[in-house]
């Protein structure tokens, strides 16, 4: 009897200390209260969002975080979909709150750095945004053929630099009538790009922004090699082969100049184009024809290699029904083409590319 009498006793007082702890305590119980159905809200707003419906879902999560402020997943969602409806200042507000609530958040962010650069012109605050990415220190953990976070660490912080470089060369492109700032802007970017591509070894759109950094800088050799290394990476992108032409065109190596035009319009011209894009190749090859033309052997050369098309072209060929079908070994020697950046002999080689950079810096 006094077991039972004992434990109906505990069982009373630890009653009794909930109830006396509720009105001792009552603004944390109300939080915890307010915290369960906020939590509510968000799962359904996450369940809109599943479904697509982003206005049903705006309007959950922000019932949600009027009862709990400190989700910061519902805040960066928020975020995410204010950008879908071009609501941009609501979005960076609703990044900085899910920031607000952890500071650590890799990806809101990089969102806040990418809306406030690409949409609201602040530079300065997406930079100060992909700074503390860079800043951030993250416990590395590696569990062979179960988990590593390195790859996505060092991911986040490649990508951090690469779209500071963006930002940098943004706004330098405002300093066009100051041109102390504007070289230094396009530098940091260029420094940016340098850093981003040292760990995206093999990411093209960092390798083609330095390339186009070190071209609107004057620094035509580096220029060069990098669009050549873009071209490796990616050669069915046209743009790193159009502003190679465009800076061989300006260096009066016209013939390397129009092989890599051509290669531009073949890509444009097996894709729909925008036709800006497509008038653009055209009026730089109807140029870089021109000076050839102007030389002694130029309507020699571009014959020579009209034929030279015409015979590598005709012997990857089958007819199918009076159709012309491509082989699989004209689509690898189209793409060797492609890839091959045979103007990389006009430019230097360089042992050393950051010594480069501190010489250029210096100047």
């Amino acid at each position: 009897m006094f077991k039972i009498f004992l434990r109906r006793l505990i069982k009373f007082l630890l009653f009794a200390a909930f109830v006396a702890s509720i009105f001792m305590y009552p603004h944390w119980y109300e939080r915890q209260w307010h915290k369960v159905q906020g939590m509510y809200y968000v799962a359904k707003g996450d369940g809109y969002l599943r479904k697509a419906n982003f206005q049903k879902a705006i309007d959950e999560y922000k019932r949600g975080l009027e009862l709990y402020p400190e989700h910061y997943g519902a805040w960066f969602n928020l975020g995410n979909l204010y950008v879908v409806y071009e609501d941009y200042y609501a979005a960076v507000d609703a990044y900085g709150n899910a920031i607000k609530h952890n500071p650590n958040y890799v990806l809101a962010r990089m969102n806040y750095g990418i809306v406030s650069s690409e949409k609201l012109g602040d530079f300065d605050g997406a930079i100060a945004q992909y700074d503390k990415i860079i800043g951030i220190r993250r416990k590395l953990v590696y569990i062979p053929f179960v988990f590593n976070n390195l790859r996505s660490y060092k991911t986040n912080i490649g990508l951090a630099y690469y779209n500071k470089g963006v930002a940098y060369r943004q706004k330098s492109t405002y300093m066009d009538n100051d041109t102390k700032n504007h070289q230094l802007y396009l530098l940091k970017a260029i420094q940016s790009y340098r850093e981003a591509v040292k760990i995206l070894k093999n990411d093209y759109d960092a390798r083609y922004n330095l390339a186009l950094a070190y071209h609107l800088n004057g620094d035509y050799n580096l220029a060069g090699l990098t669009y050549c290394k873009a071209i490796e990476l990616q050669p069915l992108n046209y743009e790193a082969h159009y502003n190679l032409a465009v800076l061989l065109n300006h260096l009066k190596y016209y013939k390397e100049a129009l092989k890599e035009v051509h290669k531009a319009n073949a890509i444009i011209s097996g894709e729909k184009s925008d036709t800006n894009e497509a008038r653009y190749v055209f009026e730089v090859m109807s140029d870089i024809t021109h000076q050839i033309l102007k030389g002694d052997d130029g309507l020699k050369y571009l014959s020579d290699e009209f034929d030279k098309d015409a015979n590598a072209s005709s012997g990857g060929l089958t007819y199918i029904n009076g159709k012309v079908v491509a082989t699989e070994e004209l689509d690898k020697a189209m793409y060797e083409n492609l890839k091959t950046c045979s103007a990389k002999s006009v430019f230097r080689d360089e042992d050393n590319l950051d010594d480069e950079l501190d010489e250029l810096q210096k100047d």
